[in-house]
């Protein structure tokens, strides 16, 4: 199985963790943004990250990998049977997608894509804006956090991978949770964050942007 795009992706990193925790072995190749490869752009018509490919079958969209990737390989279930259960792990993928995303992509693109990969000075003040978006989704997260430490079924689900997936790039940009005020979510992150499928690229990441 060949996954197409650049780990610093949210949505990439997502399928990373994923698949990292259902035991499935994911190739990795390499594309940047406008990037001409065309097996990418096989997999991935609108040239958006990430692209998969199995065999003959393409995908794109990170919901339908780790759909597809869930159907091939059920266990471990990282998508509950439950209805309720399996009804909120697909909610926390969109709010993860959309809201978080959206909110984090606003910093990390202006003070790390724009910057760095595109030689164009940010917007700062679109920055600020990510930074005072996200107070809402900390707020959030902090209220409905479980003790078990999972957002669903006390256990890991996609929900987690992906809820936690967009913070990366906000903490590659120093930006993260006040311990003092959000004490549960900063914990939550820490053990999500922990598991081999996101501490593998992690490390790598922040080598890449220069961060040590």
């Amino acid at each position: 199985m060949i996954l197409y795009g650049a780990p610093l992706s949210p949505f990439v990193r997502k399928v990373l963790a994923f698949a990292a925790e259902k035991g499935v072995e994911l190739e990795l190749v390499p594309v940047g943004l406008g990037d001409p490869n065309p097996d990418f752009i096989a997999s991935s018509p609108f040239r958006k990250m990430p692209g998969f490919r199995d065999g003959d079958f393409t995908i794109s969209d990170s919901s339908a990998i780790v759909t597809y990737l869930e159907a091939k390989q059920p266990e471990p279930a990282m998508i509950p049977a439950d209805p309720a259960d399996r009804a909120r792990s697909v909610w926390f993928d969109e709010f993860a997608d959309t809201i978080v995303t959206t909110a984090g992509g606003k910093i990390f693109f202006n003070r790390v894509v724009s910057p760095k990969f595109m030689g164009k000075p940010g917007d700062e003040e679109a920055a600020k804006q990510g930074e005072a978006d996200m107070v809402p989704i900390y707020d959030y997260l902090e209220g409905i956090i479980p003790a078990s430490g999972y957002l669903v079924a006390d256990r890991l689900t996609l929900a987690d991978i992906a809820v936690a997936s967009p913070f990366v790039n906000v903490a590659h940009c120093g930006i993260v949770p006040d311990p003092a005020a959000y004490p549960k979510l900063t914990a939550y992150l820490a053990g999500i964050h922990a598991r081999p499928g996101f501490a593998t690229w992690i490390p790598r990441e922040r080598k890449m942007l220069g961060l040590g």
